[in-house]
């Protein structure tokens, strides 16, 4: 089973850069985008995308955040709420349970380059490794874009960034306790010295010098970790400033 996460930031506008060719090109079985940035009946349909049942969970302000998930088989029950009001307004939160296991689709604050909202990005952290914990024993694939470089090698320049929104030590503390917590980062499980990135600042031809960010992942829970076969990033499929990661399950 292959099962991708990807920030589209804007599903109109990554459908017209080869969405759903990509999508029917590799076919993952499941699918989580984030940032979709569009209301249920604003978000694009086509013949290519046919075998998927579409499933959305957009931000009550238009034009902004939202996640959704594209799967070929059918959940039993859905969850589009945590419980924590501002993240749930914003659309930030989808759960599928299907009978094997469940999927979690989360695109978690930036926190602002100003650092304005760090307070929010942390505080629901907190919130949602608690949330988290009492899961950990079913079988759970947790992804999105956590917007956080966990460690040095999953950024391109640590040094510089220190002190910069996505690289602070508070935050990639909050990483380490997400782990801590039972949650498997598949990619770094299975490359322990790869340096990929999912994420380039759209200036000075970043992505083009591979001068980027790994803040996209791929969590499973323990029960889950005997079926975990691959772990990817495909840094080539462009049409938005992230690209998508994923993995492979047995």
């Amino acid at each position: 089973m292959k099962i991708v996460s990807w920030n589209v930031n804007g599903i109109r506008s990554v459908s017209q850069k080869g969405f759903f060719e990509w999508l029917n090109e590799f076919e993952p079985d499941i699918l989580g985008i984030q940032e979709i940035k569009a209301q249920k009946d604003q978000i694009p349909n086509s013949l290519l995308a046919s075998s998927y049942h579409l499933y959305s969970n957009p931000a009550q302000r238009k034009g902004y955040s939202g996640v959704a998930v594209y799967s070929k088989i059918k959940p039993k029950n859905i969850e589009t709420k945590i419980g924590y009001e501002q993240f749930d307004n914003e659309g930030r939160f989808l759960k599928l349970d299907f009978d094997n296991f469940s999927i979690i689709n989360v695109y978690i604050p930036n926190g602002g380059r100003d650092q304005s909202q760090m307070e929010y990005k942390l505080y629901f952290y907190d919130f949602f490794i608690k949330y988290l914990k009492k899961l950990k024993n079913e079988k759970i694939v947790l992804m999105g874009d956590f917007n956080i470089a966990h460690e040095e090698i999953d950024l391109a320049r640590p040094k510089e960034n220190e002190k910069n929104v996505m690289f602070t030590l508070p935050e990639r503390e909050k990483i380490s306790k997400l782990i801590e917590a039972g949650y498997i980062d598949t990619f770094r499980h299975l490359n322990k010295k790869s340096q990929e990135y999912s994420w380039w600042a759209y200036y000075r031809n970043l992505r083009e010098r591979n001068i980027g960010w790994r803040i996209d992942y791929v969590f499973i829970s323990a029960p889950l970790e005997s079926k975990l076969e691959e772990a990817f990033i495909f840094k080539k499929v462009t049409g938005s400033d992230h690209c998508p990661v994923g993995i492979k399950l047995d």
